[in-house]
């Protein structure tokens, strides 16, 4: 699929891998200048200085998504470097061990729930400030999971940050509809990253368990959430608003 993103500036968390990377790739590709942003900043630099090498615009930033200050500076860097901001895709994000609720830790509920939630909620709020300074209208997709939208057991902290972001983005997305910024969250399933293949390994039942219910028998790839994003950014998506769209091969329809 081709978009258009000539002129517009995208800036993505959790950009140095993954799901992350994959989506600066393809903004980049699609004529965008991109913000790669990640908690490892020399990956992100990396990564931005690998596509500035073949002719696209890129900077690599660092960025803690669970400190206030430092996604403040994430967009201000954005902006001192290419002007503006357009679109965004809130990446970041982290796992949680694998535990019957009344075995979960409270210090693993909370680090999940610091990246997962509460970055993606202070991400979106930094990058709302500046779209609506612009009053140019924007877009913005935040990644919630498969885990947003069902339960599975095992997995009480990370689904619940995931069900956060689904709420927080629906309730944005009223506030912002009208003044031309429309915020959506991408719910991927099962995705061939470098997260899922560390889960594979220290994870082995579960992930055999959860690859058993995916229809469409395969891992999902990186590039097919990455076009599920520019997709909800351009222009063909402009009255889709609040909404948690699933890419996740048919897990959640079974």
């Amino acid at each position: 699929m081709t978009y258009d993103f000539s002129g517009k500036v995208a800036l993505v968390t959790g950009g140095a891998s993954g799901m992350g990377l994959a989506a600066a790739r393809a903004f980049a590709a699609a004529g965008a200048a991109v913000a790669i942003a990640d908690r490892n900043g020399e990956a992100a630099r990396a990564a931005a200085a690998a596509l500035a090498d073949i002719g696209h615009k890129a900077i690599g930033i660092g960025c803690d998504v669970t400190d206030e200050a430092s996604v403040k500076a994430m967009v201000e860097e954005t902006v001192a470097a290419f002007g503006r901001l357009d679109a965004a895709y809130n990446n970041a994000g982290v796992q949680a061990p694998v535990a019957e609720t009344a075995d979960a830790t409270a210090a693993d509920f909370d680090i999940v729930n610091a990246v997962n939630m509460r970055g993606i909620w202070l991400s979106m709020k930094y990058e709302l400030i500046q779209m609506r300074a612009q009053g140019e209208g924007g877009a913005i997709v935040n990644c919630s999971s498969l885990g947003g939208l069902v339960g599975i057991g095992g997995r009480a902290a990370y689904h619940a940050g995931k069900h956060g972001v689904i709420g927080m983005t629906k309730s944005a997305a009223l506030e912002y509809a009208a003044r031309g910024i429309r915020i959506n969250a991408i719910c991927p399933g099962i995705i061939d990253t470098p997260m899922v293949a560390e889960m594979k390994e220290t994870q082995v039942e579960a992930m055999a368990a959860l690859m058993k219910e995916v229809p469409i028998e395969r891992l999902g790839r990186a590039d097919e959430i990455a076009d599920a994003v520019l997709w909800l950014c351009g222009p063909g998506s402009t009255f889709v608003i609040g909404h948690a769209l699933a890419v996740d091969g048919g897990y959640t329809v079974r």
